[in-house]
């Protein structure tokens, strides 16, 4: 075997951890693959026998390349802050698609990536590599030039953020997909009150409608906000497929073969949390969410 060959090998063994890494960092599918791929090339002009712990040395490879895309990004943001979503990972209810099984090994909310994209990109280094992977701050540190004290502030930083704004989903996945099917059933009924009953007081609803659809980019809180919110959406419910969302109970609205829109939700203490929506036509269309319908 040529030693080319090996080093592909290994890389594949490491790969699923690789991209895992990459999408918590950057929220964004494509961009992770890209990570992914470059940190190959910068292995594959590398000489692997100087590497004494593969597994340490692509992980803060890829954490370092997706440091540059944070910071890239950041620089040229032109346009205001509106509400953007990060990149679902969908499947349908008992059709989980196994390329994606890598990335929700650990499963990451939809909520969570909205919080992280509102770091700076260090401090979402930091709490992804650390709070997520378990990686040790001396190891942190070093990729973003700091001491191990100074990475463990930035990521205990990031974690009093994260803790208020994107509550911990209610583990048991059965109960997620009852209060889902509640809040969806009220919505078709018309039943305000059905429907506040299912939402948290402090609910927040984000939708990112995209270019084409600008009236759906909007930001809602509060339970009686939402839940007036919902009833118009009650036409809809008919076309609303159970789906895993980020492995979360979610929908996947289709009509006439068409997705129009992802739903996640977070569903905490027999409650709904968080709603976000993906509404961009573009959007829909680049996750390939055509093959799910």
């Amino acid at each position: 075997m040529g030693e080319e060959v090996w080093l592909a090998e290994r890389f594949e063994q490491h790969r699923p951890q690789l991209r895992a890494v990459a999408y918590r960092m950057l929220g964004s599918l494509t961009e992770a693959e890209d990570a992914v791929q470059e940190t190959w090339l910068r292995l594959a002009r590398t000489d692997a026998d100087e590497v004494d712990n593969l597994a340490a040395w692509l992980t803060t490879v890829v954490a370092r390349v997706c440091l540059n895309t944070l910071r890239a990004r950041q620089m040229r943001r032109e346009e205001p802050l509106d509400i953007r979503m990060p990149d679902p990972v969908v499947s349908v209810v008992d059709d989980a698609d196994p390329a994606h099984a890598a990335v929700l090994a650990d499963s990451v909310g939809l909520a969570l990536l909205v919080v992280l994209d509102t770091l700076t990109p260090t401090e979402r280094l930091a709490f992804v590599l650390h709070d997520l992977f378990a990686v040790p701050f001396d190891e942190i540190g070093a990729m973003v030039d700091r001491s191990p004290a100074a990475a463990r502030q930035l990521a205990s930083r990031a974690r009093r953020r994260v803790q208020g704004r994107a509550p911990a989903p209610d583990p048991d996945l059965a109960r997620q997909r009852e209060v889902v099917d509640a809040f969806l059933a009220a919505a078709h009924d018309g039943d305000f009150d059905r429907l506040v009953a299912v939402l948290h007081p402090d609910v927040v609803l984000r939708s990112d409608g995209g270019t084409a659809r600008v009236r759906h980019t909007t930001v809602i809180t509060g339970a009686a906000a939402v839940a007036g919110q919902a009833t118009t959406f009650g036409r809809f419910t008919p076309f609303a497929r159970p789906a895993l969302v980020n492995g979360a109970a979610g929908v996947l609205v289709i009509a006439a073969g068409r997705p129009l829109s992802v739903m996640a939700f977070t569903v905490t203490e027999r409650r709904i949390a968080t709603i976000d929506v993906v509404a961009d036509p573009e959007r829909l269309r680049q996750l390939g969410l055509d093959d799910l319908s």
